[in-house]
C-alpha cells in the first residue's frame, strides 16, 4: 500500500520570493506554490518565473511540490500550464473545474510535452458546477491517462459562487463536502479539505481540522505555517489507533484465524473489513513516519 501523507498542504504565494525560500525549512506535507488567488495581476508575470526557478532548484527535500496554475480561460493560464510542465513538479493544480474536460484537456497538454508520468494533476473543487459533476470529474482518474490524483477544496470560492456561509460548523456546506469525499474515495482518489480564514484563532482551526478528519478527508490546505502542527496532529493516526491497528493484523495472522472472517478481539467482534482498516493506518503511520526522518 503506497501511501504520501497529504495531512498539511500550505498555500504559498509565488510572488513572493522569501516565502518560496522559508518553505523550505517548513513541516509541511505539501506546498502549493500559487500562481492564481495570491497573486495580483501585475504580479503574475515574475510569479511564474520566481515558482517555475524553484520547482527546478530543488531543495523542498520530501515536502511534494505542487504548482496552482491560473484558469485556462484567462490571459496567463497558458502560459502558466507550459512553464510548470516543463518545471516538472509533484503536480499541477487545476483551479475552476467544473467538468470532466477540465482535467483532460490539461492531460492532454501534458502528454503532448512529453511530461513525466510522476508529474500528477489536483483538481480545484470550488464551482456549483463541480459539485453537481462531483463523480465524473474524479471518474476520469479510472483513465491512467488522466493522471488525476488528488481533489482539494475550494470553500472559499464555494461559498463566494453559492452564497452559503461557514457558520454552524460548516452546516450548509457539509452535502458538497462529503459529496466530494465520496466521488474521490470511489475513484482512488486524495481529498484535502479546504482552508480556515481565521487563522489567529486556534481553537476554531483545530475544530474544523476535526470534523474535516471525521468526514474523511486526508488533510486540510492552510493559508499560514502557524496552522501545520495542528493539521499535522489531527490528520495523524494516534498512539493509541496504530496499537490498535497492529493488534488487529497480528490477530488475523495467527494461523488459526487464517480462514476466518470475523474474530473476537477485546469481547468486540472484528472483521476483515476492519483488518484492512488496520492495515491502512499502519501503512499511514509509516509513510508519516518516513516522511518525518
Amino acid at each position: 500500500m503506497t501511501i504520501r501523507p497529504r495531512r498539511s498542504v500550505l498555500y504559498m504565494p509565488g510572488s513572493n520570493a522569501r516565502a518560496l525560500e522559508k518553505a523550505k525549512t517548513l513541516a509541511a506535507d505539501a506546498l502549493i506554490l500559487d500562481l492564481e488567488d495570491a497573486v495580483a495581476p501585475d504580479a503574475k508575470l515574475e510569479a511564474r518565473k520566481q515558482v517555475a526557478e524553484a520547482v527546478k532548484a530543488g531543495g523542498y527535500g520530501r515536502r511534494e511540490l505542487v504548482i496552482r496554475i491560473n484558469d485556462l480561460k484567462t490571459p496567463w493560464g497558458s502560459d502558466d500550464l507550459a512553464a510548470a510542465i516543463e518545471a516538472q513538479p509533484d503536480a499541477i493544480l487545476i483551479p475552476k473545474v467544473s467538468e470532466p474536460q477540465d482535467i483532460l484537456k490539461v492531460a492532454e497538454r501534458l502528454d503532448a510535452a512529453a511530461a513525466p508520468d510522476s508529474v500528477r494533476l489536483w483538481a480545484m473543487m470550488e464551482t456549483p458546477l463541480a459539485m453537481l459533476n462531483a463523480r465524473d470529474i474524479a471518474a476520469v482518474a479510472a483513465a491512467p491517462e488522466s493522471r488525476l490524483a488528488c481533489f482539494i477544496m475550494g470553500t472559499n470560492d464555494l461559498a463566494k459562487e453559492t452564497r452559503a456561509g461557514f457558520g454552524q460548523q460548516r452546516l450548509a456546506m457539509l452535502p458538497w463536502l462529503m459529496t466530494c469525499v465520496a466521488a474521490a474515495r470511489a475513484f482512488g482518489l486524495d481529498i484535502v479539505d479546504g482552508v480556515y480564514n481565521d487563522f489567529r484563532n486556534e481553537e476554531g482551526f483545530a475544530a474544523e481540522c476535526a470534523q474535516g478528519r471525521l468526514c474523511g478527508f486526508d488533510g486540510k490546505t492552510l493559508i499560514h505555517p502557524g496552522q501545520i502542527a495542528v493539521a499535522n496532529e489531527t490528520f495523524a493516526p494516534t498512539e493509541a489507533e496504530i496499537a490498535a491497528a497492529r493488534k488487529i493484523i497480528a490477530a488475523f495472522e495467527l494461523p488459526e484465524n487464517a480462514s476466518k472472517g470475523a474474530i473476537e478481539i477485546d469481547g468486540r467482534m472484528v472483521e476483515l473489513l476492519h483488518c484492512e482498516m488496520a492495515r491502512r493506518t499502519v501503512a499511514v503511520a509509516d509513510a508519516i513516519a518516513a516522511r518525518e526522518a
